[in-house]
């Protein structure tokens, strides 16, 4: 009997790929539905071969408890955007000057979700949104609803690959139509709708809304595949769905007249697309180009122009932020803009309105900066009423009323009233941010919520919520569960790194790689207060203006008692690496290039990181030491006509020796 169960899988999981990937069904609807129905009664009988990747498991009807957090095995990256033809020939120029003979994959870029998807020993084991490229959710049992994904595979070994979900057009317009006739809000676009399907909570709502994916990046070294072309046929040969409207390209020019071809063809495409993806084809190349912190240098997005809408402003309104800054922010009329409804836009600051003759009441152009966030265009003084007067920008802070200040050589206005409770709110929400600590369930608008309710009046506050738990519960809309979610969270939060906690201090020009940069070199909180200026200019990527930042934050006695504060609470005041011993690379640039026989670059990056290095990802006259693998390219070339230190991986892990135990 589990012989034939085992045919009925596959033979269902072919039909599954003809009929969804292909589009090409071998076999009627009614026979599909014949094998089916006997899978599942012999399944019923045979509860001892229960398989979770089924053919019969893809129907939904699961209620799910909600999504484990997943650290990805590998970054998932953001890619940097390119809007015209100078950005894609200065991309073109920057990879040509490493290598000549380049060429390119230029694929649509599918307006949907980013996921990533992990196959062992042929099988799908799971499935995580890209999250914030480093920690994303599990969402395996709601991918398993997606036809077109397999869930078999021919390859055996592990394989990580990443791609885009998706709701069809045809399935987006049909949804919509449902909710219309249910009473209920329409989905704004596509995009929104798939995110929202995906974090359903029941299986069945997603299995009926006809979601679908296509895959094309390959995120595991695999030492048959040498370029991007070649991971995207293997993907079509184990029965990935792969955009087939990819083209190879050698120049800037050949990748422009692709783009103005698919933007005309774009509406006619049965699916949301937002841009062109440009990726360099061979894969030893993308090594060797590698990345920044969020983004790739051998792979860049086209984004096309936004969407421009006319409106009235209505009003100009001020917000402050945790640092004070304040920020000006138009009050539109209700307008639809790429799909989404749009009532507010920033202005940045008064230099932004008065050049671009912004009034109260003025006729609008508004668009959505990178498709997501709206801003004002200009205006438009023909349609402007008689009498119109220029925006007067205001002198007092519309929370606290104290005066504001304009600080030289800064375009914003501050308000320097350290105890205006909109920077008080601000700078809590900002501690409790991803980006920060991190406290989950402990978004803006609960901090907002607790600050109102006499809970939350500063950062200290958050840790000593535990003791008003009792107090807590009797809130409205909090339940006993959420709350001890919410101290749980707190608690894991202690144990966050220095990186975070400086972050989340909110000091001015200290932006999170910044914090990271100071917390590697000082490796406590101590240590960091007690710099100085100059010591602080002598680290690399730290200026006079954020060392100034530094210094005059740890000067305050209120910033000091902060730390002492939650120094007491038990949170971390040291950095999550090892304090960097003394070694041969202390201090020095390295440059990592060509292929590692023994380890991963990655791995070899580390080591180096830990004994003092820093690590770059191009040779100038600044590196010190280039480690050289197999197949080494320009960037070898480049070291030995600059005269730069070489040092081959043998001789690399006889001086890595010396210092492990």
């Amino acid at each position: 009997m589990k012989e034939r169960i085992e045919e009925l899988r596959k033979l269902l999981h072919q039909l599954g790929y003809e009929y969804y990937v292909l589009d090409n069904p071998s076999l009627s609807d009614q026979e599909y539905d014949r094998y089916m129905q006997e899978l599942q009664e012999l399944e019923n009988e045979h509860p001892e071969f229960f398989d979770k990747n089924s053919p019969t498991q893809r129907v939904g009807g699961r209620v799910l408890e909600g999504f484990n957090k997943v650290v990805h095995k590998r970054q998932m990256f953001s890619l940097g955007n390119a809007y015209n033809l100078d950005d894609l020939k200065e991309f073109d120029r920057k990879v040509k000057t490493e290598f000549k003979d380049a060429q390119y994959i230029v694929e649509l870029k599918i307006d949907g979700l980013a996921m990533s998807l992990t196959y062992n020993n042929g099988e799908f084991i799971q499935a995580v949104t890209r999250g914030d490229g480093v920690t994303g959710e599990d969402v395996s049992d709601n991918i398993r609803m997606i036809r077109s994904i397999p869930m078999q595979i021919d390859y055996k070994g592990e394989l990580e690959l990443r791609g885009e979900v998706f709701m069809p057009k045809k399935s987006f317009n049909a949804l919509n139509e449902q909710r219309v006739k249910d009473g209920e809000e329409l989905f704004a676009n596509p995009r929104n709708a798939a995110a929202g399907t995906i974090r359903q909570l029941n299986t069945a709502i997603v299995a009926s809304r006809n979601l679908d994916g296509f895959w094309y990046q390959l995120a595991v070294d695999l030492d048959f595949i040498k370029s991007h072309e070649e991971a995207l046929i293997f993907f079509k040969e184990n029965g990935f769905k792969v955009n087939p409207l990819y083209k190879k390209c050698s120049t800037a020019e050949e990748i422009w007249d692709y783009i103005q071809k698919m933007s005309e063809e774009r509406h006619e495409l049965p699916y949301e697309i937002d841009g062109i993806v440009i990726k360099v084809n061979n894969l030893a190349q993308q090594q060797e180009l590698g990345t920044t912190v969020k983004t790739p240098k051998w792979a860049i997005a086209y984004k096309f122009p936004a969407e421009e809408v006319i409106t009235k402003l209505t009003d100009i309104v001020l917000t402050v932020g945790r640092t004070g800054k304040i920020t000006p922010n138009a009050v539109l009329e209700q307008v639809r803009v790429a799909g989404t409804k749009v009532q507010a836009a920033q202005l940045h600051n008064e230099d932004f309105i008065v050049s671009k003759d912004i009034r109260i009441n003025d006729m609008v152009v508004v668009r959505k900066a990178g498709d997501i966030i709206p801003e004002v265009v200009r205006s438009i003084p023909e349609r402007r009423e008689e009498g119109s007067k220029p925006y007067v920008f205001p002198t007092i802070c519309p929370v606290c009323h104290s005066e504001l200040v304009r600080f030289p050589d800064e375009s914003a206005h501050y308000c320097i009233n350290i105890d205006c409770p909109a920077r008080v709110i601000e700078s809590m929400i900002h501690f409790a941010s991803r980006d920060a600590m991190n406290i989950d369930t402990l978004g803006d608008k609960r901090v907002e919520f607790l600050h109102e309710n006499g809970f939350l009046n500063t950062i200290e506050d958050i840790y000593l919520l535990e003791k008003r738990r009792d107090d807590l519960i009797e809130l409205e809309g909090f339940k006993e569960v959420s709350v001890d979610k919410l101290l749980s969270a707190i608690e894991i939060s202690k144990q966050n790194p220095l990186e975070d906690l400086v972050y989340g201090m909110g000091i001015k020009h200290i932006g999170k790689k910044a914090a990271k940069v100071l917390a590697k070199h000082f490796s406590t909180m101590d240590k960091l207060m007690q710099a100085d200026v100059e010591e602080l200019t002598q680290i690399k990527d730290i200026g006079e203006i954020s060392a100034i930042s530094v210094v005059d934050f740890f000067q305050e006695e209120k910033n000091i008692h902060l730390i002492e504060q939650l120094r007491s609470f038990g949170l971390r005041m040291n950095s999550d690496t090892i304090e960097s011993i003394e070694t041969f690379f202390s201090g020095k640039t390295v440059v990592i290039t060509g292929t590692l026989s023994q380890m991963g670059r990655n791995e070899a990056k580390e080591i180096l990181e830990r004994f003092g290095a820093n690590v770059s990802g191009s040779v100038s006259k600044k590196t010190d030491i280039l480690i050289h693998g197999e197949a080494a390219g320009s960037k070898l070339e480049k070291a030995q006509n600059l005269g730069v230190a070489l040092m081959n991986e043998e001789e690399f892990l006889e001086e890595v020796s010396k210092y492990e135990e």
